[in-house]
């Protein structure tokens, strides 16, 4: 697996890290436990060292997973965690400083470690001052609790108000060939001020992998059957991005899921995917995407073909959309 360095901050990860939240929550019922363990203890044999949690998954759930699971591989492997919801649920947010010092407090014993190599904020808080949130997540730094500090679906304002009192290490947002909207602001910001960028959902929450088409059932349990853009006609409709990764991984003795996470890892070197998976099978085809390298001739006509497809459906329903950061 190769490495990549997250910006300017120096936390250097695995090219690809793993996802963890449809581990225990999102997706459906929550993996068998033992299942769970040995897919984790799987993908750092297989060369991940970078596990990318939250307390809103479960609430609690994951991160006391990645705990069982890591703790005796914990010097091989960096985790990130997340605060920013009430008692760890969503929508509502809490980023007053005495939450974010209770909810890391919290974290660091169910991961069972010592120090939060990194630290999202996991939605911006209007009702708290961006300086305040840093502030007080360098605090937990020079305590030694916190390795690097990191925003999640932040908009531009917001990421320049915290760069300017703590160092962001690291932005994490959606981004993938189904949405591309981070090149117009976000990663331009990025480059500017030496922040490393980790799309969560790099193969749209599944629909990239090509196995998710308009007559696949969705659980009522499970997200995506909420989201607007699994409608069965929103998938019908951009089946044209998901031929189009199948006639270029056909080239390249591939699969749809590795031309798309290869496209993401071949934007910019400080770019991280967290691809998530419950399955043993999806895991080593992720990994092994980060071994293809798609030359300029193939990126270029991806990149053609996108400019005729026209992707249809809102990735959130209002009430989530509402959370995320405009400034």
């Amino acid at each position: 697996m190769q490495m990549r360095t997250l910006g300017h901050s120096g936390l250097t990860v695995s090219a690809l890290g793993l996802g963890c939240m449809g581990m225990s929550f999102a997706y459906g019922a929550p993996m068998e436990r033992a299942s769970a363990i040995r897919l984790l203890r799987d993908a750092v044999e297989a060369g991940v060292n970078f596990f990318d949690t939250a307390e809103a998954y479960g609430p609690f759930a994951n991160e006391e997973l990645l705990g069982e699971a890591l703790a005796p591989l914990r010097d091989k492997v960096v985790i990130a965690t997340k605060f920013g919801f009430r008692n760890g649920i969503a929508p509502a947010l809490d980023s007053r400083p005495e939450n974010i010092r209770a909810v890391t407090d919290a974290a660091l014993k169910r991961l069972r470690t010592e120090r939060i190599d990194l630290l999202y904020q996991h939605r911006v808080d209007p009702q708290v001052p961006m300086e305040d949130v840093a502030g007080t997540v360098k605090e937990l730094i020079a305590a030694g609790k916190v390795g690097h500090f990191g925003l999640s679906e932040a908009g531009v304002a917001s990421i320049r108000r915290a760069h300017a009192v703590q160092p962001v290490a690291a932005l994490q947002s959606e981004y993938s060939l189904w949405w591309r909207e981070p090149e117009h602001a976000l990663l331009p910001l990025c480059e500017e001020l030496g922040i490393g960028f980790v799309p969560f959902s790099p193969l749209g929450r599944g629909f990239l992998t090509g196995t998710i088409d308009a007559n696949a059932p969705i659980a009522k349990e499970d997200f995506r059957a909420g989201l607007p853009r699994f409608s069965p006609e929103a998938r019908q409709a951009n089946q044209a991005l998901v031929d189009l990764l199948g006639a270029v991984a056909a080239g390249l003795a591939a699969t749809p899921a590795q031309v798309a996470l290869a496209w993401l890892l071949a934007q910019k070197p400080w770019i991280v995917p967290i691809p998530g998976t419950t399955k043993s099978q999806r895991l080593q085809e992720n990994i092994a995407a980060a071994a293809i390298q798609l030359a300029p001739d193939a990126l270029q006509r991806i990149d053609e073909a996108l400019a005729h497809i026209k992707v249809q459906g809102d990735r959130y329903p209002p009430q989530l959309a509402a959370a995320v950061d405009g400034g």
